[in-house]
């Protein structure tokens, strides 16, 4: 991945770390498994574990096969060691675990291949989607990641990641570039977050005030002569 499909050479800015960036940008693996970490924790902690992953390896890189046959107990260590990989590093440790096994098994350990020959954007992002711990949202991500700064741009692409494919936007870590643009998708994140919450807030008020009523409803007939 040090250069694109279309020949340009690749330099993420996502982990905020050079020598955590420049992995992700000649690791397919590596890329991955930062996208499949980015969950409850920061997208620049997310993003700088498959770096340290290595680290504790004893690698400059990441190799599925190794990781699907490390001793459970001993990778989730790597996962554990202070400073932990991730805010839940037991779980998360599993699932790189199960990720690795699925690459092995499916694609002779070749992360690359998921996306390679895919033909259309629904095709590759049901090969993304069938990644283990990767739901759909995870999946329309990685590939607006994929076609926005790796160059993999099947037909169709931007429709198959939904609106993270969208030009322009500042949804995911897809449209993260440097500094700036990460406290761009940091606040469309917040934003979103919030307007969650109130919608939650504002469809549970109209249920409590449902249950309410018709519970007083239901006492002034019990009331009633005959109730």
């Amino acid at each position: 991945m040090t250069t694109s499909d279309s020949g340009k050479d690749i330099t993420l800015r996502i982990a905020q770390n050079p020598e955590a960036d420049e992995l992700l940008s000649r690791s397919p693996l590596a890329a991955l498994v930062g996208m499949l970490l980015d969950q409850q924790v920061p997208m620049e902690w997310a993003f700088t574990g498959p770096y340290t992953l290595a680290e504790r390896m004893g690698s400059d890189d990441l190799d599925a096969g190794r990781i699907a046959a490390y001793d459970p107990d001993a990778f989730t260590e790597l996962f554990t060691t202070k400073p932990a990989l991730h805010r839940y590093p037991g779980s998360m440790a599993q699932r790189v675990q199960q990720l690795c096994q699925f690459l092995v098994a499916e694609y002779d350990g070749d992360a690359s291949a998921v996306w390679r020959d895919a033909a259309t954007g629904d095709e590759l992002l049901e090969r993304l989607n069938a990644l283990p711990g990767f739901g759909t949202q995870k999946a329309r991500i990685f590939l607006a990641l994929l076609g926005k700064q790796f160059g993999v741009r099947p037909k169709g692409w931007r429709e198959a990641a939904g609106p993270y494919g969208e030009a322009g936007s500042h949804r995911s870590v897809a449209d993260i570039t440097g500094p700036e643009s990460l406290s761009e998708v940091r606040a469309y994140k917040q934003e979103a977050k919030a307007a969650a919450k109130a919608a939650k807030t504002k469809t549970t008020a109209k249920t409590t005030a449902k249950t309410t009523a018709k519970t007083t409803k239901t006492a002034k007939s019990a009331k009633k002569p005959g109730g």
